[in-house]
C-alpha cells in the first residue's frame, strides 16, 4: 500500500467519522422537544409526525428508530472507525478490510437517511457522508486488489462455513419480512407507510444487503479466494448494522411504550453472533501475512 493510499485511506476516513459524529449527534440533541401532531397522508393513512427539531415532518416513530440509529453511530460506529485509523496509516490489511465494512456501515445509513427522511438541515451532511464512504470503500478496494493474504492459507482458522450460514440466514429474513410488507403495502393495508411515498428501507434491503449477502455466501461456500476478503469487510457491516437495528427498536419502545421482543431477540442474536464470527476471522494468521495479490481456491475450511 502506497503512502498516498495511506494518507488518502486515513483522511478520508477521519472526514467520514466527524462528519457522522456531528450528524449523529445533531440527531440526538437536536431532535426537538418530542412535540407532534396527527395528520393524515395522501394515502388516507393517519401518523403522528413529529414538528420540531432537526427530524421534523416525519413520523414520530421513525424519528424514535432514527434517534436509536444515531446512539450507535456515535457511541460505537464512530469511534471504532477513529481508532482503526492507525492500523490504515501503517497500511495493515486487516486495518483496511475493517475500515472498509464500517465505511459500509456509514454508507448504508446515510444513504438511507438522504432519501427517507423529510427535507432538513441535514440533509447535505448525509448525502456528504455516503459519498465519502463510498469513495472510502473504492479508495481501499483498489489496494486490496492489488495485496491480499494467500488463498491457500485462508482456510486457517476462517469461519467460512460460520459466515456463509450467518449471511444465508439474514437473506432469508429479509426476503420473507419484506416481501410480506411489500404484499400489505400493496393491499393498501394502513399504517404501513406512515406518511412516506414508497418502501425505502425495503427497496435498499432487498436492492443492497441481500445481494451482498448472497455473493459472500456464495464465494465463500465455493471457497473462492475473493469471498474471505469480502466477508470479513462485510462482516463488519453486518454486526454494525444488527447492533443499530436492537438499538432502533429499542429506541422506538421508550417512545411508544410497545416492547417488539422478536425483532431485539433476532437481531441481538444475530449482533452477538457476527461479533463472535469477527473475532476469529481477524485473528487467522494469513490477514497479518498481507502480499501480493490473492491467488486460487483454497481446499476445506470452517
Amino acid at each position: 500500500m502506497s503512502a498516498l493510499q495511506r494518507r488518502g485511506s486515513v483522511v478520508i476516513g477521519f472526514g467520514v467519522a466527524v462528519a457522522a459524529a456531528i450528524a449523529s449527534a445533531a440527531g440526538i440533541f437536536a431532535r426537538g422537544s418530542g412535540a407532534f401532531i396527527t395528520v393524515t397522508s395522501p394515502r388516507g393513512d393517519t401518523y403522528d409526525m413529529a414538528t420540531t427539531g432537526v427530524y421534523a415532518y416525519n413520523a414520530q416513530r421513525v424519528v424514535a428508530e432514527g434517534v436509536g440509529w444515531d446512539i450507535v453511530t456515535l457511541v460505537v460506529a464512530v469511534p471504532a472507525l477513529l481508532l482503526v485509523l492507525p492500523l490504515l496509516a501503517r497500511g495493515s490489511y486487516r486495518g483496511r478490510l475493517f475500515a472498509a465494512g464500517l465505511l459500509g456501515y456509514f454508507l448504508y445509513q446515510y444513504l438511507e437517511y438522504s432519501v427517507t427522511w423529510a427535507f432538513g438541515p441535514l440533509f447535505l451532511l448525509f448525502v456528504a457522508i455516503y459519498a465519502g464512504s463510498l469513495v472510502g470503500i473504492g479508495w481501499i478496494a483498489r489496494s486490496l486488489a492489488v495485496y491480499g493474504a494467500a488463498a491457500n492459507d485462508l482456510h486457517d482458522g476462517f469461519p467460512r462455513r460460520g459466515w456463509a450460514t450467518l449471511n444465508l440466514f439474514m437473506i432469508g429474513l429479509l426476503v420473507v419480512m419484506w416481501l410480506q410488507r411489500i404484499a400489505l403495502a400493496a393491499r393498501g393495508e394502513p399504517g404501513l407507510l406512515l406518511g412516506e411515498t414508497t418502501l425505502t428501507i425495503q427497496a435498499l434491503d432487498l436492492g443492497l444487503v441481500v445481494p451482498m449477502s448472497v455473493t459472500a455466501a456464495v464465494l465463500l461456500l465455493r471457497r473462492s479466494a475473493l469471498g474471505y476478503p469480502i466477508a470479513a469487510a462485510f462482516g463488519v457491516t453486518f454486526a454494525a448494522m444488527s447492533i443499530a437495528i436492537t438499538g432502533m427498536v429499542l429506541s422506538a419502545w421508550q417512545v411508544e411504550g410497545t416492547f417488539e421482543v422478536a425483532p431485539v431477540v433476532i437481531f441481538g442474536l444475530c449482533a452477538m453472533a457476527a461479533m463472535r464470527l469477527l473475532s476469529r476471522t481477524y485473528r487467522v494468521p494469513a490477514l497479518a501475512r498481507a502480499h501480493p495479490r490473492i491467488g486460487a481456491p483454497v481446499g476445506s475450511g470452517t
